[in-house]
């Protein structure tokens, strides 16, 4: 069995991934992915520190489980807000949205 060491790395490593494509990205579906790639970090985490706990409960299972879910919903809303950017705008460049400003 791995040291809990090597699951934390590659959860920060993937976390910090996504987090540098949330800062650069200009598209509205790449920064999407990279908040799944976040998600997905945190899962991770939750699993990891389920499995090497004090404990050895299916709480950090169920926590992903939730997770998984709240990242699916997020999927869904994003792309029909993208969608609809698309419609309206003819674009989804983040840096030219500017539909709610009055």
């Amino acid at each position: 069995m791995q040291p809990i060491n090597c699951y934390l790395g590659v959860s920060a490593i993937l976390f910090c991934i996504g987090l540098f494509g949330v800062m650069t990205r200009r598209n509205a579906v790449g920064i999407l992915m990279s908040i799944e790639l976040m998600l997905n970090a945190a899962n991770l985490n939750l699993v990891a520190f389920s499995a090497y706990g004090p404990k050895h409960g299916l709480t950090g299972q169920v926590f992903a489980v939730f997770v998984i879910t709240i990242a699916a919903a997020e999927a869904a809303v994003g792309l029909a807000i993208v969608v609809n950017l698309y419609m309206n705008a003819k674009h989804v460049n983040v840096d030219q949205v500017n539909l709610m400003k009055w």
